[in-house]
């Protein structure tokens, strides 16, 4: 991996005498996960949130302190990952995903200021070219995140889904920004992205019927990023993330770790 990291993020001369360690080292490295615990939302039919229950906490006859824990958590809630699988019959599982879709250049698209004034606005393939016309075009195989700034409102659940209510009942009155379907094609037919993320609770705006971008992007098997944290911390580009989940065999998704290195590649 490390060799990957110098021929991809340094140019050919640097390459040949760059100590890939020393880059690493010198980079900024930020947390884009939200912790699991009993706040962590989840989807409003979701029947279960996350639990941890201490199964040994305290000393021990020999005199030492021991602890250990069990959890249990939906796949889809918190920081996590879906993975093609989710929306696309023949997509990728969890456990196939290759390292290489979830580590690299990534670019940060911020349609905060369109989105926070209208909670059901979708991005769409105009808010990509802009950024685009400003930044240079978005290279192959980058991972794209948008910025719509409802990061801000996690974890309090009536902000952030535009409901308090839980159950069925609640679906109905879900309102967030997502990425408009056009968008998620041009992605992933003209732009070839590895992976796309943003920091509200799905790819899909929250009035979606269908999932639409769900679709598109898992149909040619792109995972996504939901529920990313600390966006606003992020240039426009020039940063490397690495996105490793819980490798669950078979499944649809699960909790993700997400970090980005910022800094000179």
């Amino acid at each position: 991996m490390l060799t990957a990291w110098t021929v991809s993020c340094q140019a050919p001369e640097e390459s040949k005498t760059a100590d890939p360690l020393a880059s690493l080292a010198s980079l900024e490295w930020i947390d884009l996960s939200y912790a699991f615990d009993s706040a962590t939302l989840y989807w409003p039919n979701n029947p279960t949130g996350f639990e941890l229950e201490a199964e040994a906490e305290g000393m021990t006859e020999g005199g030492y302190f021991y602890s250990s824990y069990s959890l249990s958590t939906p796949e889809h809630g918190g920081t996590h990952l879906d993975a093609p699988i989710h929306f696309s019959e023949k997509g990728q599982k969890l456990d196939e995903l290759r390292l290489d879709q979830l580590t690299g250049a990534a670019v940060l698209i911020d349609v905060s200021e369109l989105a926070l004034v209208d909670r059901d606005y979708r991005i769409d393939t105009a808010a990509i070219l802009a950024w685009e016309k400003e930044n240079g075009q978005i290279p192959e195989h980058s991972i794209v995140l948008f910025r719509t700034g409802y990061g801000k409102f996690y974890p309090d659940r009536e902000k952030y889904f535009g409901t308090a209510k839980m159950g069925l009942e609640a679906i109905l009155e879900l309102h967030f920004p997502g990425i408009h379907p056009e968008a998620a094609q041009f992605l992933a037919e003209k732009r070839k992205v590895n992976a796309v993320g943003l920091d509200t609770p799905s790819l899909d705006f929250g009035q979606s019927k269908d999932f639409a971008a769900h679709q598109v992007l898992m149909g040619h098997n792109i995972p996504g990023f939901e529920n990313v944290a600390n966006l606003d911390q992020l240039p426009a580009s020039g940063f490397y993330v690495v996105a490793l989940p819980m490798k669950i065999k078979g499944g649809s998704g699960g909790p993700l770790r997400v970090i980005a290195g910022v800094g000179r590649l």
